[in-house]
């Protein structure tokens, strides 16, 4: 995960298409050199310029690793290649888990209701309380537009200039994912249920109970509920545990 001010979103979005694409051409034991050259060298991307093939993998890179030896990469790529529905989803919980001035937005995007339009100068105070003084008006302007651009890829606005609010239906795979991302930001098996990543999935606590028994039929983790007791290990989740 990644702290601070700073982020990716002052110049680019999740950017669903490319790393949809990056991943379709690489396998998931695929290291970070791989990755790289397949990028700029093989240009798997179809960049016109070395620069910007340059960029847009140091970009990927800021955003998703693209390297095995980061646990959070390796169940990413893990829970890609079991539910190709839940990609948008997964690509939006890794870029908030990486990218600050992302997470700065989603506040704002929660709180809206289901039809409901985007206010942009929401978003921008938003983001503002993050990163202070140190983005102008116009760049601050940019992560707006590049953070509503995210959620429409990911699903949680629709619309082309006037961003409106849409419900995503979480998936147990995504969910499963989220648990992952709330256990290694630190919170309890208890508390997981009622973080902000389950939130980013518009699932409610009995809803997210009920999906993270799916994803334990589905082999993806283990999971004890008793009573107000919820219990889970999400070994299985990365394949550098030996049981994913």
């Amino acid at each position: 995960m990644r702290f601070g001010d700073k982020g990716t979103h002052t110049s680019r979005t999740i950017m669903l298409e490319e790393v949809q694409s990056l991943f379709a051409v690489l396998p998931p034991s695929a290291g970070r050199p791989d990755y790289a050259a397949a990028i700029m060298e093989e240009n798997v991307l179809g960049k016109a310029t070395a620069s910007t093939r340059k960029l847009t993998n140091q970009r990927l890179a800021e955003m998703y690793g693209l390297d095995p030896r980061i646990p959070l990469f390796r169940v990413l790529r893990h829970l890609w290649e079991v539910d190709r529905e839940a990609r948008p989803q997964l690509a939006l919980l890794t870029v908030l888990a990486r990218d600050p001035l992302l997470r700065a937005t989603a506040s704002p995007v929660f709180a809206m209701l289901p039809g409901e339009d985007l206010s942009r100068s929401i978003v921008a105070a938003a983001i503002r309380e993050v990163v202070g003084e140190r983005l102008n008006d116009a760049i601050l302007d940019k992560v707006v537009r590049n953070g509503a651009s995210s959620w429409t890829q990911s699903g949680h606005l629709v619309g082309r200039t006037l961003k409106r609010r849409r419900r995503v239906v979480a998936s147990p795979t995504a969910v499963a994912f989220a648990l992952y991302l709330a256990r290694t930001a630190g919170f309890l098996a208890d508390e997981s249920l009622n973080t902000g990543w389950l939130a980013a999935l518009d699932c409610a606590h009995g809803n997210a109970r009920e999906l993270a028994l799916d994803a334990k039929r589905m082999g993806l983790i283990d999971l004890r509920i008793a009573g107000d007791v919820f219990e889970v290990s999400l070994d299985r989740l990365d394949p550098g545990t030996g049981r994913g």
